[in-house]
C-alpha cells in the first residue's frame, strides 16, 4: 500500500535509492561499528543508523530509526552517532546476547 501511494504521488522506486544514499558516516565505538544512515524525507533527514558487532565470527546488526528529523545532514549524522552511543551504553552486552543476526532496537 505504501509503495502504491509513493508511486501515486511521484515517489518512484528510483528516488528510494537516493533517500538511502546520503553520505552518512561510520564510526567505531567500543567493540562495535556504528553506521549513520540518515533517511531523506523531502527537505529533511530522519535519524537512522545501525550498530554492528562481530560475535563468534558472525556479524550481528541492530538497526534503529527514530522520529527525530533535521534540516541539516551533518546535524542528523552527529545526532545518530550520539544515539548509537546511548543505545550501546544502555543495553551493554545484552544488545547482542540473542542469536538473531539482525533486528530493530
Amino acid at each position: 500500500m505504501a509503495s502504491f501511494l509513493s508511486k501515486l504521488f511521484g515517489f518512484s522506486s528510483g528516488s528510494g535509492t537516493e533517500t538511502a544514499a546520503p553520505s552518512g558516516k561510520t564510526e567505531s565505538y567500543g567493540d562495535c561499528l556504528i553506521r549513520a544512515t540518515p533517511m531523506r524525507e523531502g527537505s529533511q533527514f530522519r535519524l537512522a543508523g545501525s550498530v554492528e558487532k562481530d560475535v563468534d565470527g558472525a556479524v550481528r546488526v541492530r538497526t534503529f530509526i527514530r522520529a527525530d528529523v533535521f534540516s541539516s545532514e551533518q546535524d542528523v549524522i552527529d545526532a545518530t552517532l550520539r544515539k548509537a552511543h546511548q543505545i550501546i551504553d544502555q543495553h551493554g552486552p545484552s544488545l547482542f546476547s540473542d542469536d538473531v543476526a539482525s533486528r530493530q532496537v
